[in-house]
């Protein structure tokens, strides 16, 4: 079962990286030029490594931990993100190979697992000055979003970027929040009042 489980993670994988070119000058947010070699290669990788993630117990034994417990809701607008699971020994990769997070769903299939959404890198806002954007990284030919404050306690001011390999996202393959997802409404984090994911 596991063999056709991962079988079936790659040919997905293969699929979404084959459909990227031609959607990336179609969708409404950021988005790679499609004509960037090493951005589209860059993106194979990150899918081709991150299929096995489908699986969430073999994040856990990766080493991703789940942060910052709660579904979290747009505080600026339309969308929401899934659960942040971190590896913390990746923080600052600007590798396509080693995802910072893996985001995963609010809801858990009939065998009390959540779906693998989302891939994201993280990095430290050098000056943790949320003015100056002098050390902004990017990936795939696109800048990081940022700098924004922390989403849980002990989390520095940071820049990151997201990429919706797993899941549809109608903003675009790279926006940050999904607008077409919402949070369990007994959330109460990530609201206009208590902004955990500083992102516009």
């Amino acid at each position: 079962m596991l063999v056709s489980t991962r079988t079936l993670a790659l040919a997905a994988a293969a699929a979404v990286a084959l459909a990227l070119a031609p959607a990336a000058s179609a969708v409404e947010g950021p988005a790679p030029d499609p004509r960037n070699g090493k951005a589209m290669r860059d993106i194979a990788t990150a899918i081709a490594v991150t299929a096995k993630y489908v699986d969430e117990r073999q994040a856990l034994k990766d080493g991703y931990v789940p942060h910052g417990e709660a579904c979290m809701n747009n505080p600026f607008g339309a969308g929401a993100m899934g659960y942040h699971y971190v590896k913390q020994a990746n923080w600052g990769s600007t590798d396509p190979a080693k995802p910072t997070a893996l985001l995963y769903s609010t809801e858990k299939d009939r065998h009390g697992r959540r779906t693998l959404q989302t891939v994201e890198w993280m990095a430290t806002d050098r000056d943790q000055d949320l003015k100056t954007t002098d050390d902004r990284p990017s990936m795939f030919g696109l800048p990081f979003d940022g700098p924004m404050p922390g989403h849980w306690a002990g989390m520095p001011k940071h820049y990151d970027l997201h990429m919706w390999a797993y899941k549809d996202n109608p903003a675009g393959r790279f926006h940050n929040w999904n607008t077409a997802l919402t949070c369990p409404k007994k959330t109460t984090t990530g609201t206009a009042t208590t902004p955990a994911h500083g992102h516009h």
